[in-house]
C-alpha cells in the first residue's frame, strides 16, 4: 500500500527540529487535544527501545494499549524508524527524517498502515494527526524550547 507522506518546513536548524521530533515530552505536547498518552517514557527515542502506552483519542475515548519499537534512531543522519501496533492497527510503520533546506529544515513523515478494512480511515487519521503536529512544533521552536 502507498504510504501517507507529509512534509513540513521549519525556520530552525535540523539539529533543533530533530531534538524536538525525538523527545517524548514534546510528542505529548504536540499531540495534546488529539491523543492523550498514559505511560509515555521520559527522554528521547533510541534504537531498540520498546514502548508500551495507553492511548486515548481526544483524551475522551477509552484508553487502548499501543506498542512501539524504535527500529532506528540515527542522531547523525536524522532518521527515525518505528514499528507500531495497537488500538485497531495491525501495523503502523513510521519513518521520520529531517533535512536542511534554505529556510532551515524540512521534517518528512512517511507512514505505512495496515488495519484491514479500517486502513483507509487510519490513513485519513494519520494525515490529520501528523499534520496537526506542525503548528505546535513551530510554536515550541519559536519559544526556544528546542
Amino acid at each position: 500500500m502507498k504510504p501517507v507522506i507529509l512534509e513540513h518546513s521549519y525556520e530552525a536548524a535540523p539539529e533543533r527540529v530533530w531534538a524536538l521530533a525525538t523527545d517524548y515530552a514534546a510528542l505529548a505536547q504536540v499531540c495534546a487535544g488529539v491523543v492523550a498518552f498514559e505511560g509515555l517514557p521520559e527522554g528521547r527515542t533510541y534504537t531498540g527501545q520498546q514502548v508500551e502506552v495507553m492511548v486515548s483519542l481526544f483524551g475522551k475515548l477509552p484508553a487502548q494499549p499501543y506498542e512501539m519499537e524504535v527500529v532506528l534512531c540515527d542522531d547523525e543522519g536524522f532518521v527515525l524508524q518505528s514499528s507500531e501496533r495497537g488500538a485497531g492497527v495491525k501495523s503502523w510503520r513510521h519513518r521520520l527524517t529531517v533535512r536542511a533546506d534554505r529556510a532551515g529544515s524540512v521534517l518528512r513523515d512517511e507512514i505505512e498502515i495496515e488495519a484491514g478494512l479500517m486502513t483507509p480511515l487510519f490513513r485519513m487519521w494519520a494525515r490529520y494527526l501528523y499534520g496537526r503536529r506542525h503548528e505546535p512544533r513551530v510554536a515550541m521552536l519559536a519559544e526556544g524550547l528546542f
